[in-house]
Parts: structure tokens; C-alpha cells; sequence
């Protein structure tokens, strides 16, 4: 008799217990909030491309939560694969519909689910977290910069999708690349995946309903000056690689109102980065506790 694959063995991995998708609901889902749905499923490509699917087919609500225990392929900023083993993150994605914000403000969603992973994250596990412009989630292991999450937005149907991929417990050994981390590596204080998604989504909630609140304007919100001061890129030199090729060096100075990164040049020009990958060269960084 051939051995069920323990890597879909719910028990394979005691120390990585699987969520309870009834006390998320229970803990998360009341009529007065913003989450509408919670669906924990074994295992998927893509939350976020099956969370986008829904809203293009009409089929998912404002506040929708779909979570995986493992994703097997999922996606990162600049078609990047991100992979993890199974519950050893958390892996989920939300639905939005901000439909009465202007649209170009819109752009403001995927950070502003960073900067509530950031402070949500750091309260529940006890980590400093920073931010790198525009959706990385850092933590420091043994003295060095470490990426521990990331988040991606698309448009779908009438909102937009947001998704998160966070490390939790991962080991040295399991570790993607050299420069990533994981929660349980920088010394949290709680690696109980329940406990840390509760805390990420209604930090969401909180910072969604503000951003609402004040018409989509970040400022007027408070969300662009907290984004500001736990984005560790600003006030260092960096390398922006944008798309197509080129490439833009200088210091990194603020975030306009549009979410853009401001990178002043040698020469004194203040150029806006609104998309692209950032190389962060030298300088301080800045965190969320």
C-alpha cells in the first residue's frame, strides 16, 4: 500500500498546524465589518488568480478572503514566482471595490495593505517590520535586511484584488534565496498563523475604512505619512530599474500623493518612480513597531 504524500498530510508538520477556517470566521466575519467571506483551501496555484476569476465572473463580494496553505504558484511583483512550503505562511488574497474613489487613487490600495501587514505584523509577532517601496515587507535577520513578504494588486471586475505572501516559519534551510527571511528568523514573539492573519486583516480594515473615509486621499488619511515613515527605501541612494531597460540612481526623498516613489538625481532633479524594481544601495532604514 503506497504512503499518502505528506506534503498534503494535514499532520505531516505538527509544528505548522493548519488554520481553523471556523474560528477565522468567527473572529473576522460580523456584520458591522468589512470582511464578507473567509475560504481556507489545501492548496492552489494562485489565490490571487483565483480570487480575480471570481470578481471578473461577478461571483465575489466586497471583502472577500480566500487563504491557502500552500500556493504552488504563486506570484510576485514583476511576474516573479513565489513559493513556500505548505503552511509555513500565510498566503491569501482580498477583494475590494473602492468603486467611489476616484479610480486614480486607486494605485494607493497595494500599499496601503502594506503598511497594514507592516503594523498589523509587528503587534501580533513582536518583529520590527519596515517597508520597501513599493510592496516588499522587511525584517531583520542576524543584522541584515531580510524580505519576508510581498504584495501584488490587479484590477478585476469592479475592484481590485489584493494578495499577500508572508513567511512566517520558515527555516535557514527552507529559504528561497539568500536575501530572504521569515518572521520566526527575526524573533517573533508568535508564529501562530491564526493570530497573525486576524491582526493583518483588521489592520486592513482600519486603514481601508480611513482611506474611504477622507475620498481616497492619503494624506488627508494619514495613510501616505505612515506609509512614509516605515518605508525603509527613503533617505537612502538607490537604483530604480524601470521598465523597458533603463535605469535612474539617486536618493530616495519622499512619496508623493500618488504613491510614486521621488528620487533626486546628481544633478538635482526630483524624478517620480511609479513603477519599477528598487535596488536599495546604502543608507538608513526606517521600521514599523
Amino acid at each position: 500500500m503506497t504512503p499518502p504524500d505528506a506534503s498534503h498530510n494535514r499532520w505531516s508538520d505538527l509544528d505548522r498546524p493548519p488554520l481553523n477556517a471556523t474560528a477565522l470566521r468567527r473572529g473576522l466575519l460580523r456584520p458591522d465589518t468589512l470582511w464578507a467571506s473567509l475560504e481556507v483551501v489545501e492548496s492552489t496555484g494562485s489565490t490571487n488568480t483565483d480570487l480575480a476569476e471570481r470578481a471578473r465572473a461577478g461571483e465575489a463580494a466586497e471583502g472577500t478572503v480566500l487563504v491557502a496553505e500552500e500556493q504552488t504558484a504563486g506570484r510576485g511583483r514583476l511576474e516573479r514566482s513565489w513559493t513556500a512550503p505548505p503552511r509555513s505562511g500565510l498566503f491569501f488574497s482580498v477583494y475590494l471595490e473602492p468603486g467611489d474613489i476616484p479610480v486614480e487613487r486607486w494605485g494607493w490600495v497595494p500599499l496601503l495593505a502594506g503598511v497594514a501587514a507592516a503594523t498589523g505584523l509587528a503587534k501580533s509577532a513582536g518583529v520590527d517590520m519596515s517597508l520597501k517601496w513599493p510592496n516588499d515587507l522587511l525584517v531583520t535577520v542576524e543584522g541584515e535586511e531580510r524580505k519576508t513578504g510581498g504584495i501584488l494588486g490587479e484590477f478585476a471586475g469592479d475592484g481590485i484584488v489584493v494578495g499577500l505572501g508572508i513567511n512566517v516559519s520558515l527555516r535557514a534551510d527552507e529559504l528561497p534565496s539568500p536575501t530572504a527571511g521569515s518572521l520566526a528568523l527575526a524573533g517573533a514573539v508568535s508564529t501562530d498563523r491564526e493570530t497573525l492573519l486576524r491582526a493583518v486583516l483588521r489592520s486592513m480594515e482600519h486603514w481601508y475604512g480611513a482611506w474611504r473615509a477622507a475620498d481616497g486621499d492619503a494624506a488627508a488619511s494619514g495613510l501616505q505619512a505612515a506609509y512614509a515613515a516605515g518605508c525603509a527605501t527613503l533617505d537612502r541612494t538607490v537604483r530604480a530599474e524601470l521598465p523597458g531597460g533603463a535605469s535612474l540612481v539617486g536618493e530616495a526623498v519622499a512619496i508623493d500623493g500618488n504613491g510614486r516613489l521621488i528620487v533626486s538625481t546628481k544633478d538635482g532633479l526630483q524624478q517620480p518612480v511609479s513603477a519599477g524594481d528598487i535596488v536599495h544601495l546604502r543608507g538608513a532604514a526606517g521600521g514599523l513597531t
